[in-house]
Formats: structure tokens, sequence, C-alpha cells
């Protein structure tokens, strides 16, 4: 039983630190760099809510609820960080922070929904061999959740250090992090099976 859980939450753990499926740490980190650690709060629980989108995906994937074609969800999911990379570009050094809280999570929550459906195949699989598939994906989510935390914490500390030791300032950081991430997924969108 323990065997299970520690491998279901190091599941999770290797489904967003695995290198070669990196569009979840880049998601993470577009959604991360425009805030500081005094913002952990308000952090924690945009990931949380990307957690849960991604979880009620696989729930609905899991038990047959949606079937979407694979190619139009790994184009989405680029899309999405594009998207996010964009939006830190454009507000980027405003004080904008205050915006309308329930559209950022509202669409961290679609974010994560996509982000779910992109591993909804493999999750199946995963779960076809399991006696409860809800306590899996219960476990699994639990995993996520440690590996999310664990980026959020270096890309606030990484901004930590370049904004006070390197001087960089706040607007420089998100300008600079958010246009890397955007050379990252414009290959992403057009190799996707999607388009070619």
């Amino acid at each position: 039983m323990l065997d299970d859980f520690m491998f279901n939450v190091q599941y999770g753990i290797n489904h967003v630190l695995d290198i070669n499926g990196y569009d979840h740490v880049l998601f993470l980190i577009v959604l991360t760099v425009p805030y500081l650690f005094k913002d952990w709060k308000r952090v924690l629980l945009l990931v949380t809510v990307f957690t849960l989108g991604h979880t009620l995906s696989l729930i609905l994937a899991a038990y047959n609820v949606v079937s979407v074609n694979g190619s139009l969800v790994e184009f989405l999911i680029p899309i999405t960080i594009f998207i996010v990379a964009l939006f830190n570009v454009f507000t980027a050094g405003k004080t904008a922070k205050k915006e309308k809280i329930g559209v950022l999570f509202f669409s961290t929550l679609f974010f994560g929904l996509i982000h779910g459906l992109g591993f909804a195949r493999e999750f199946k699989m995963m779960v076809g061999r399991s006696d409860n598939k809800f306590l899996t994906l219960i476990e699994f989510a639990l995993g996520i959740e440690i590996a999310q935390i664990i980026i959020v914490f270096v890309v606030l500390f990484l901004g930590f250090l370049m904004q006070t030791i390197f001087r960089f300032s706040k607007r420089d950081w998100i300008m600079v992090v958010s246009a890397i991430v955007v050379g990252l997924v414009i290959p992403m969108i057009m190799n996707s099976d999607f388009i070619v």
C-alpha cells in the first residue's frame, strides 16, 4: 500500500520534472516570474488551481467522460505557455498585479485542464492497473503539486537573486525570462502535428 502511494507520488513528481516534457516547467516559470517571495500565497493558490484543472481533466479521461484529439492538445499546450509569456511581456513593470483575480485564476484553471489532457492517454494506462483509480489520481496529483512547489520556489529564489544581488529591475527580469520562454515555445508550436 505504501509502495503504491510512493510510486504514484513519485510518478507525479517525475511527470513535472521530466526533462523531455519541459512544457510543464515552462508554464510554471511564466506563471511565477512576475511574483516575489512576499506573494507566495497567491503563487501557491495559482499553482494549486493549475493542479486542480490538471487533475480534473485526468479524472474525466480516466472515467472515459472525455476523449480529445491528441495532436490538438499537443498544439494547445505550448499555446497556453505562449499566451502567459506574452501577457508577462506586455504587463511587465506595470503595477497591475491587482488585476481581476478571477480572470487569472480561471485562465490558470483552463490551462491546467489542457495540460492534463496532454497526459491523459499515458495516465489511463497507468490507472488501468490500479484497483482504485481515484486514489491513484489523488496520489499522482500530490506528486505534481510537490514538484510544482519546488519549481515555484526555484523561480522565486532566482528572481530574488537577480533583483537583489545582480540588480535586475523586476520589469527586466520578467521581460528576459518571458522572452526566453517565448523563444522556446515557438518551435514547439511550429513543430506540432496539428500544424504540420
